[in-house]
């Protein structure tokens, strides 16, 4: 018998063993269901993290082997009445997690509360960057005067050009833009008495502050005392920022541009006396009453100036008789006759240099330096001298064309040197450094030279 009791004692302390060895097993468990719920990351975020582990519990691949190990534990110590209920250890998790969830969309709508607080407030600021509070006063205080935003936007003097849309836009966004508003208003009160009395001395003249000033009539001489007092009779009427001075300036300039009441014209007469044209006032006008006393200091500069003219008209027409030849363009339509006055022609490719002299220079143009054919205007003519050549025309009606520059003048293809000279015929090929001239004759005008020469002899 004590053997048998001292076995059944051995068969309850293993069985308490085993039973406390599973029931720390499950604790472990437990905890390691928990440690696997939540997230192990240094930076966490509180809304994505919380998804994370409610939608995992959903899964049922996820957590099918912490389940059957939760319910074979739990299983296990029902049936042992000594082991203590361990099974609430992943409710308990399964619930603070569950509380999470709101916490994290509170966070959620406040963060996007802020943002919407702030996007408002930099749009208000924006907006405000570039309406500075000067303008908004300005702006203010012209619709309360004029009731017109034409009006204001032609009267008024902002510090950007604003359109007449934009001046619409910003009154109905201080209007009905609280947050627009609000910055406005704010920025306003913060200005300086001395910028706020200065915009409202700029302020527009409503009709009627200009109607209770038309009532002093131009050929009066009030005083800023009449204004004064006018301004205290009607405190309703004129704007709060106006002074005496102020309705005397603008009642001045009112004056100034005829638009007092008794400054307005009547209507015409229709009889009686007939209208007075504009000629019948010039004849009035004496001409005696129009003379100005003479100026000394103004007449001798004129007499200078004149004299300047007459000099410089002198000299073109010196300068005439050595305009010997004239330069046309060339169309590529070749004129069949030549005028009575063109003794010949040296036609190139771009420009014809029409010969109306006896004897021509012909070159190179430079500073100081003049030539009667300048070779430069038909091509680039950097190797060619200021004086290339010459040509002549002989009392027998023969041409002579004498070489003078460094490089030779070709005729029909053989060189004439410096110092040389050949007799140039009709259609003759003048090629001076590649630039190529035809040269033509007008034998016409040649042969009546020639005839007057012969008869008459040479004058």
């Amino acid at each position: 018998m004590d053997s048998l009791q001292d076995s059944e004692m051995l068969q309850s302390n293993d069985k308490s063993d085993l039973y406390s060895s599973m029931s720390q097993s499950h604790l472990l468990d437990s905890s390691d269901v928990t440690k696997r719920r939540s997230s192990n990351r240094s930076i966490k975020r509180k809304k994505f993290d919380d998804e994370l582990v409610e939608y995992s519990l959903g899964l049922p691949g996820l957590n099918t082997s912490n389940r059957s190990r939760t319910q074979s534990h739990s299983d296990f110590s029902v049936a042992s009445p000594s082991t203590p209920p361990v099974v609430s250890a992943p409710v308990v998790s399964h619930s603070a997690d569950l509380k999470r969830k709101p916490a994290s969309k509170t966070v959620a709508s406040s963060s996007r509360r802020n943002k919407k607080g702030r996007q408002q407030n930099q749009f208000a600021t924006k907006d405000l960057g570039r309406w500075k509070p000067t303008d908004d006063l300005a702006l203010i205080i012209g619709v309360q005067q004029t009731n017109d935003l034409r009006t204001v936007h032609l009267g008024t003097k902002f510090s950007c050009k604003f359109t007449v849309q934009e001046l619409q836009q910003r009154w109905y966004a201080l209007l009905y833009d609280q947050a627009v508003s609000r910055v406005a208003v704010s920025a306003m009160r913060n200005l300086h008495p001395d910028m706020i009395a200065a915009v409202q001395d700029k302020a527009l003249w409503s009709q009627g502050e200009e109607q209770v000033l038309s009532t002093i009539k131009s050929s009066a001489n009030p005083t800023i005392d009449i204004f004064g007092e006018l301004l205290a009779q009607n405190p309703d009427v004129f704007y709060s920022g106006r002074t005496a001075n102020a309705l005397f300036r603008h009642w001045q300039t009112l004056k100034m541009y005829h638009l007092l009441p008794d400054q307005v014209l009547g209507p015409l007469p229709t009889s009686g006396r007939p209208i007075m044209t504009f000629n019948d006032a010039e004849d009035i006008i004496q001409d005696s009453e129009l003379s100005e006393p003479p100026d000394e200091a103004l007449d001798r500069e004129l007499r200078l100036q004149q004299r300047k003219n007459i000099k410089q008209i002198r000299q073109l027409e010196n300068e005439v008789g050595r305009w010997n030849v004239l330069v046309d363009s060339v169309t590529g339509i070749c004129p069949g006759e030549l005028d009575g006055q063109t003794l010949a022609v040296l036609r190139g490719r771009m420009v014809r240099y029409l010969m109306r002299s006896k004897e021509i220079i012909i070159g190179r143009c430079a500073k100081g330096y003049n030539v009667d054919i300048d070779l430069s205007l038909e091509g680039p003519a950097h190797k060619v001298s200021r004086r290339q050549g010459t040509l002549r025309l002989r009392n027998t009606g023969e041409f002579y064309l004498s070489s003078e520059g460094r490089r030779p003048i070709f005729v029909d293809g053989r060189p004439i040197t410096a110092g040389n000279k050949v007799r140039l015929y009709d259609n003759a090929v003048v090629e001076i450094s590649c630039l190529r001239f035809i040269f033509s004759v007008n034998h016409d005008l040649i042969r009546t030279i020639h005839d007057s020469l012969r008869y008459n002899g040479p004058s």
